[in-house]
């Protein structure tokens, strides 16, 4: 009798076993890591959000990071979907595939009080390198200008470094802050803050500039005529898993583009708009 119940017992489990595999492969659903651009990372949230809407079981966690650890997330293959808000260097494009969202603006942007409304790229790169230290050198009123930016590995930093200050650096004493969000709060609170932050996050909170005279809006961004600009990339390497594709597939889809579209996120209509 032993016996036999040893047997009962031995198959249970080995039905118990195949089950669990027949549903690892066939029901289960692997977890999406999508990392990196803390500038991406309300957009990826967006559209998560709406993906669950109508995909119930997946599970997808998104992080922020920076677009650096965004790419290397994406290269190394701990994230299943890197994010960047810069375009990647010929020598981080190894083994990646790009996915472009749309273009965003990098914004200047200045407290609701501030009367200043608009500088020239000059300007604003002498004010960064602190060669421009109070508003009224700009036309504004008195008050010291306080530079605000941000971290290091940040893709909105990469940017503007790129298309304001060329080889110049910002000065050592401006205030650095971790996420655009951080950048925004900073200059609410400051009448005399300057900082960049994403045209995606942008409200009413503060004011954005006229760069040489040009408002950052959809239509501006999308032809070209605002400068600042940079591609919202996602990052996969090599073949995606089935769970990852479908949700890129979804995102590249009209509901997911209709997302993209609500979040400020621009089509560009100009093929040299980032160059």
């Amino acid at each position: 009798m032993k016996g036999k119940t040893k047997k009962i017992i031995l198959i249970i489990v080995v039905i118990l076993v195949l089950l669990g595999a027949y549903y690892a492969i066939n029901g289960g659903s692997h977890k999406i890591e999508i990392v990196g651009s803390t500038s991406v990372q309300p957009v990826a949230e967006k559209l998560v959000e709406k993906y669950k809407v109508s995909h119930p079981n997946a599970q997808i966690n998104v992080q922020g990071g920076g677009s650096s650890v965004g790419i290397k997330s994406a290269q190394q293959g701990t994230a299943d979907i890197g994010t960047s808000s810069k375009e990647l260097k010929d020598n981080e494009k190894q083994g990646l595939t790009e996915i472009n969202l749309g273009q965003d603006g990098v914004v200047v942007a200045v407290n609701n009080k501030n009367s200043v409304s608009s500088l020239s790229k000059d300007q604003l790169k002498q004010i960064f390198q602190g060669k421009i230290t109070n508003w009224n050198q700009v036309g504004g009123s008195d008050g010291k200008i306080n530079v605000i930016r941000r971290e290091d590995g940040s893709g909105t930093l990469d940017v503007f470094q790129k298309l304001v200050m060329g080889d110049d650096k910002i000065k050592s004493d401006a205030v650095i802050q971790s996420s655009t969000e951080a950048v925004k709060q900073s200059v609410k609170q400051d009448p005399n803050a300057i900082g960049f932050i994403s045209y995606a996050h942008m409200s009413s909170d503060v004011k954005a500039l006229s760069i040489d005279g040009v408002a950052p809006s959809d239509d501006t961004i999308a032809d070209g005529s605002y400068a600042l600009q940079r591609p919202f990339l996602f990052l996969v390497k090599g073949t995606p898993n089935k769970d990852t594709q479908e949700f890129l597939d979804w995102v590249q889809g009209p509901e997911g583009q209709k997302v993209i579209k609500e979040e400020k996120i621009v089509k560009s209509n100009n093929k040299t708009s980032n160059k």
